[in-house]
């Protein structure tokens, strides 16, 4: 019986529970159950005990603890590997689901590492000056909220799925309860068990719900949120759920995904574009046995490509060896449950009535080292649509099947391709920038993500169905309009963006960050001369001034070889309506004012590492006065570093004291 891990013990249901089977040999893995699995404790368990245990720690913090699970599931992927092949899995497609998730939890933590604050709020944007005088401003940041994400998962990816939402809803601060599908539940529970036992992550951020999640969604509230990922029946009617429609429960679909790969009209057969198009069908159509929600399910072609294509692809499916996953050479396994090969096999047969099938038999299949009815197997299927034909825009089988439909143009192909109504994933296979502008402009709008592949990007692309921690995953209309991954924008997602308004003092407290018109700190210490645990935000150095010479303006230009009119020819210079004479290099004035502001030293300040937002906002001419202001801005510690970054507000102004330049400064600052 597979155990849930609820309210920090780990539950066992007292009744038989539902059998699971192996999809290779027919014999029982396992049962599952959560009968008498009290839901209400569970999410009163993460919103009381995980959220503040993880709202306590910084996204730097949290970041931490997810790269040290990834590691460590890393060391027992050959436990998973092997029960990955239960659920009919070659090695590949278990390096796809397994090393996949654990990638993304190392890519996500990174980003959180890299890319949000040492802190527990995320500005976003510059603050809004609301008032004449700038005592009163408004600044959107990104909080918390007190809430549990709960996902339910598919059964084709047990690990990836529930590990690329963990990793950002953890970063942002939910804790988590998993719902996987039942079906390959004995992989997720086994990660889970890894990670409880590592007690690497605070207790109550990650709970599991093996069996069914019956009254779940009944105990989530306003600050809750559920990730779907399904089919579209299911998702309607969660959507329909009263918590989702009146209690404000955020719900993200990923659903079902008539994706579809086109190649451009470009291509003809002697280009290497072909082979990659079809290579990339195929490799869609076979890879977990066609039960991805980002394979290719429509191949549209050009009317005068079809036959070539048909016959290519047909050539390629037949040296795809099916079988048992862990025989060698067996290049497809089996599908996830003879209840799944049934759906698929139902799929075809629906398809059937707008196209015929070119390759291989849903019915009958040779298989290597199995028995070919006990198992779940399948032939890979490919169909070649008649014209006009309609099913295959509104049917998904989901295993490996795919159609091949014919277009005219490529506002034709735009037309078919939208005909799908919406999905995670497209291909563009092209050579040709003006047909690549063209297909992606129309069919931007109903795609989550496009792959644009040719020759030049052939060697280092990821593949069509390959969704990417750094990039979205979702899609609009049919494919649920969920949006997961992106970077940092996941995090974000599971977020409260709230304006927060008052005086910059309030703001900057609020923030954790100095904003322009809070105090300053002046400091008899110079700024330089302070450890990161010494400095504060706020502390302020201005310094002395210096005088800006025409020698300097001449010297600059024949050092650096930036001889532009406006700093070397005063009669060309007068004649530029925003100069009137010769004025100073931007890039001068920046480096007199690090002269005016660097302690010159050693010191706790290691390097400087950047410059960002540099204006050059009024023109500094020959004879002018510069002075700096040097303001600490932001303080960021690296937890695995002896040193933090420093991130330092720059004004430098004239004598008249107008601004004349503004930047920040980026620093590595010893932390002792």
């Amino acid at each position: 019986m597979l155990e849930s891990y609820a309210c920090g013990t780990w539950f066992s249901a007292s009744d038989e529970g539902e059998p699971l089977l192996d999809a290779t040999t027919g014999e029982e893995v396992a049962r599952i159950s959560a009968t008498g699995l009290d839901l209400a404790a569970m999410t009163a368990h993460a919103r009381e005990v995980g959220g503040p245990a993880l709202r306590s720690l910084t996204f730097h913090e949290r970041s931490a603890a997810l790269k040290a699970m990834a590691k460590m599931l890393g060391e027992h992927k050959d436990e998973l590997y092997a029960l990955s092949a239960r659920t009919g899995a070659t090695a590949r497609d278990s390096m796809v689901d397994i090393d996949g998730g654990i990638g993304t939890v190392f890519s996500m933590a990174s980003k959180g590492t890299r890319e949000l604050p040492n802190d527990v709020v995320v500005l976003d944007g510059q603050p809004e000056r609301l008032g004449r005088e700038g005592t009163f401003l408004g600044q959107h940041l990104y909080t918390s909220r007190p809430g549990v994400a709960v996902q339910i998962n598919a059964f084709n990816f047990p690990v990836w799925g529930m590990l690329e939402k963990l990793a950002p809803a953890f970063i942002a601060g939910l804790p988590t309860i998993v719902k996987p599908a039942s079906q390959t539940a004995y992989v997720t529970e086994a990660v889970v068990r890894r990670i409880i036992e590592s007690d690497l992550l605070p207790e109550g951020s990650l709970q599991l719900l093996c069996g069914s999640p019956a009254g779940l969604l009944d105990e989530l509230g306003a600050q809750d949120s559920v990730a779907f990922t399904g089919s579209a029946a299911t998702a309607a009617h969660l959507r329909q759920h009263p918590s989702v429609l009146h209690g404000g429960v955020r719900l993200g679909v990923e659903a079902d995904s008539l994706n579809c790969s086109i190649l451009g009209t470009d291509v003809g057969v002697d280009d290497p574009e072909l082979e990659l198009f079809v290579k990339g069908v195929v490799t869609e159509m076979t890879v977990k046995a066609g039960q991805k929600c980002t394979a290719i399910r429509r191949v549209l072609v050009p009317e005068p490509m079809a036959d070539v294509v048909v016959e290519a692809i047909s050539q390629r499916l037949a040296k795809i060896t099916v079988g048992n996953p862990t025989s060698d050479g067996v290049r497809m396994g089996a599908l996830a449950s003879l209840a799944q090969r049934d759906e698929v096999r139902k799929a075809v047969q629906a398809l059937r009535a707008s196209a015929e099938i070119v390759f291989g038999n849903p019915d009958v299949v040779d298989v290597v080292d199995a028995d070919a009815e006990t198992g779940a197997f399948m032939s890979p299927v490919l169909l070649r649509a008649h014209p006009g034909a309609s099913e295959p825009h509104d049917i998904e089988p989901f295993g490996p099947v795919a159609t091949v439909i014919t277009y005219t143009d490529l506002d034709d192909a735009v037309r078919l391709a939208a005909r799908g109504q919406g999905s995670l994933a497209g291909s563009i296979v092209s050579h040709d920038p003006a047909v690549a502008r063209a297909l992606t402009l129309g069919l931007a709008p109903w795609h989550g993500r496009l792959l644009v592949l040719d020759r030049t990007s052939a060697a280092e692309s990821t593949g069509h169905g390959s969704p990417l921690p750094v990039l979205v995953h979702g899609g609009p209309g049919r494919a649920g309009g969920g949006e997961e991954l992106g970077g940092v924008r996941a995090v974000l997602h599971h977020m409260q963006r709230s304006a927060i308004q008052g005086s910059p003092d309030m703001l900057s407290a609020i923030s954790g960050q100095w904003i322009t018109g809070s105090a300053r700190t002046e400091t008899p210490v110079h700024p330089f001369r302070k450890s990161l645990a010494e400095l504060a935000v706020g502390d302020t150095i201005s310094t002395s001034t210096r005088t800006v010479t025409l020698a300097d303006i001449e010297h600059f230009a024949e050092f650096t070889g930036d001889t532009f009119y406006a700093h070397t020819d005063e009669a060309a210079a007068q004649k530029n309506p925003l100069f009137g004479g010769i004025v100073a290099h931007g890039y001068l004035v920046v480096s007199l004012a690090a002269g005016l502001f660097v302690d010159p030293d050693p010191g706790p300040v290691l390097a400087n590492f950047g410059v960002d937002r540099l204006r050059f906002l009024t023109p500094v001419k020959a004879g002018d006065t510069i002075q700096v202001t040097l303001t600490v801005k932001q303080i960021t510690p690296r937890t695995n570093a002896d040193y933090g970054e420093v991130r330092w507000d720059a004004t430098v102004v004239n004598g008249s004291g107008e601004p004349v330049a503004t930047y920040d400064v980026l620093t590595l600052v010893a932390k002792q």
